[in-house]
């Protein structure tokens, strides 16, 4: 199992070109089983996740290859079960639900696993597919959707959290080959959502109001082939943006929205960053000490939930107390005791963080526990005294593509040691 070495100190200064979105990709792929016909995607970015996804599609029975950041899938003949091992690895490996079942008329997937950031039930997912007509239980850790046939209706899809991402992506898959116009109410709006409905929009199908909390979908008999662009990852954008301002660097990050990152941007202006924008790239820098943060995540366009983790390890070392308070996924905070380890002086108190600014950390041998939290606790590295060893990155490897060298490009002292 590898672990990166992390020797802290440098300023970060150069340019880092932003890889196609994760979170934008694994539903594009999934959506490949809505037709029998040939799609290509470019800009896929080569993760543990998106491998763990074509095997999935490999053995649902579609030809699939993946080469220079593009994959091509034909899902002629496809079937309809996914196995245990595949699907425990990635929790997105759920939204193959949607696009089965229209297709197939059954689908039975084994419960999906994924980072350890708290309880993220898929009742959601599975309660709008009912609405749509499905019959839908569970057995042996399986979920097993059957309907003859699928018929549009209003679908609510909120939660207490604020919406599901994936649980619009499957019910909006599934509607567009539904009978009849479907009406998400409450839908998520992120640019990862908005970017799947343009792709099944090129395939063929009905939809309108993708980017808002209302989407419309007219069902269609049939969808076709199609090309296709992934969209910039915007976290991955705003991480290599936290670790410029972390080291008091100054980075430019290129092929990226700055549109995607509007709430981020503002907030980091707030406590003293500084943006130069252009129509693709975005340079951060720090001209002075940074002030401290009170910050609430939120569903798109709020402040994202998947950037909590990276403020933490910035704000632990700005002067001042900073409030971090996480409602999306309220127990997403495995990376503190690690960050304590390091130096940080933190208290969590429910659903909030408050994180008193130290003059500097001290290196230390730290557990990545998910995606997000290993990229902090590199963040953390790169300012910390010493050498700081960051192991299970095989959690960091789902995320973000050659952060390492993308880093030591930019002047890091990063080594991946197995």
């Amino acid at each position: 199992m590898d672990k990166l070495v992390v020797t802290g100190g440098n300023k970060l200064k150069g340019r880092v070109v932003i890889s196609g979105s994760k979170n934008s990709a694994l539903p594009i792929l999934a959506a490949t089983l809505l037709t029998p016909e040939q799609c290509i995607i470019h800009n896929v970015p080569d993760l543990s996740d998106i491998r763990f996804m074509l095997a999935i599609l490999r053995f649902l029975g579609a030809e699939v290859t993946f080469e220079n950041s593009t994959v091509t899938v034909k899902a002629e003949k496809i079937q309809s079960e996914t196995p245990y091992d595949l699907v425990r690895k990635m929790r997105a490996s759920i939204c193959v639900l949607g696009p089965l079942l229209a297709r197939s008329g059954e689908a039975i997937i084994s419960m999906p696993g994924g980072c350890v950031i708290g309880d993220r039930p898929i009742d959601i997912h599975l309660r709008g597919l009912e609405i749509l007509g499905a019959q839908v239980t569970t057995e042996g850790g399986n979920v097993l959707a059957r309907a003859s046939k699928l018929r549009g209706t209003d679908v609510y899809l909120g939660t207490k959290f604020g919406s599901t991402v994936l649980g619009t992506d499957n019910v909006m898959m599934a509607a567009t080959l539904a009978e009849g116009v479907t009406n998400i109410e409450s839908a998520a709006c992120e640019p990862e959502v908005k970017d799947l409905a343009e792709f099944l929009n090129k395939m063929g199908a009905k939809i309108r109001g993708h980017g808002t909390r209302r989407i419309e979908i007219e069902g269609v008999k049939s969808l076709h082939g199609v090309e296709h662009t992934v969209i910039p990852d915007r976290i991955e954008a705003g991480t290599y943006m936290i670790a410029s301002l972390i080291t008091k660097g100054e980075v430019t990050v290129e092929n990226m929205e700055p549109a995607h990152l509007n709430n981020f941007i503002e907030r980091m202006k707030s406590c003293g960053a500084v943006f130069r924008t252009g129509p693709n790239w975005i340079t951060s820098t720090v001209p002075r000490e940074l002030s401290s943060l009170d910050v609430v995540t939120e569903t798109f366009p709020g402040f994202p939930t998947d950037m909590q983790a990276q403020v933490c390890a910035l704000m632990s070392v700005t002067p001042g107390i900073s409030v971090i308070t996480e409602k999306i996924f309220p127990n997403r905070y495995m990376h503190l005791p690690e960050l304590k380890r390091m130096g940080a002086k933190i208290d969590l108190e429910g659903a909030t963080a408050i994180i008193t600014g130290v003059p500097g950390l001290s290196a230390a041998p730290v557990m990545a526990s998910d995606l997000r939290a290993s990229a902090a606790l590199v963040l953390a590295g790169l300012v910390a005294k010493g050498k700081t060893e960051v192991n299970r990155v095989y959690h960091i490897d789902r995320g973000y593509e050659r952060i390492d060298s993308k880093l030591r490009a930019l002047g890091a002292e990063i080594e991946r040691v197995k």
